[in-house]
């Protein structure tokens, strides 16, 4: 019998449109195989919307809130809809970074120090010594995100705005100085290490998902002994917070005094993009295994009480 599966997709975060190139490639590879799939742009009646359509599999590309933190997966738990990806609490712990990090500190996972903050304080004057990060306590793909330097004399003004949408809560965190390294977790098993160098001054939301906002060098140029250090790492942040899936973890690698410098994870995702020019993909395909050969196993992987 032919598996339907319902394309979660859209949503209402910060990260809608990366969701929505998320779900299609993911959709066309899922038909391309045989699958019964139906895309569900997701608005606030999804539960109602679900409840109809019955599918066998929730296949879950939403990014941010409500796709990411637990919230939909409450849904799909009560619905006895089997769903891919991670479950409500490794959701939840994961989206709340300040959270995540005393996780994956418990588990002997290295995190950069700092302090949650509110906006209003992150605003009136510098809450750590710069160089710092700013950032919201629960966005993805770099939103809100900001890198204090020594030249600035003032935070960001940003956070003045009337109309800021990204919360009242900052995590302030020492700025590690280095590489960008990413690493993917499929089954229980760590794939390899993408070393991130982008155009723009950070690995910002343009550098992610803009065709030539970065260049993506896999294997990254580390030393084998770091590059298995990555990989353990990424396995652990993954296993500290209880993920299931496909994951992939972020981390900062100060490498000016060798390959023995300060390795630092930075956050968990439970679910990253799956677009042209996301990682996982492209780690997946390192490995041996292409886009279609993933997503089918993202699906038949798919299961309740995660």
């Amino acid at each position: 019998m032919t598996k339907h599966v319902a394309v979660l997709m859209g949503g209402w975060s910060a990260e809608r449109e990366v969701s929505l190139r998320s779900g299609k490639a993911c959709g066309d590879a899922l038909e391309q195989q045989g699958y019964k799939v139906t895309r569900v742009d997701v608005e606030r009646n999804v539960a109602e919307v679900l409840a109809k359509l019955n599918p066998d599999v929730a296949f879950n590309v939403l990014h941010g809130r409500p796709g990411e933190d637990g919230t939909m997966q409450g849904i799909l738990e009560i619905l006895r809809i089997p769903y891919t990806h991670s479950g409500v609490l490794a959701s939840a712990l994961a989206m709340d970074k300040p959270a995540a990090k005393i996780a994956m500190a418990a588990a002997g996972v290295p995190v950069a120090e700092g302090r949650t903050v509110t906006r209003a304080e992150a605003a009136k004057g510098h809450v750590l010594k710069p160089p710092y990060v700013l950032k919201p306590v629960a966005e993805g793909s770099s939103v809100g995100v900001f890198i204090v330097t020594e030249q600035h004399q003032h935070p960001p003004q940003e956070l003045t705005r009337t109309d800021w949408p990204h919360g009242e809560l900052l995590l302030a965190e020492r700025f590690i100085p280095g590489l960008e390294l990413t690493c993917a977790v499929l089954g229980g098993e760590a794939l390899g290490v993408i070393e991130i160098e982008a155009a723009t001054k950070f690995y910002d939301y343009e550098a992610k998902y803009a065709p030539g906002g970065s260049r993506h060098i896999l294997p990254a140029r580390i030393s084998p002994a770091a590059y298995e250090r990555v990989r353990a790492l990424a396995l652990a942040a993954h296993r500290a917070l209880g993920c299931r899936g496909v994951t992939r973890a972020d981390f900062r690698f100060d490498n000016r005094s060798g390959d023995d410098g300060e390795l630092v994870c930075l956050e968990v995702n439970t679910q990253p993009g799956m677009t042209e020019t996301s990682l996982v993909p492209e780690l997946a395909q390192h490995k041996g295994i292409s886009f279609e050969d993933l997503v089918r196993w993202m699906a038949e992987d798919a299961s309740l009480d995660r």
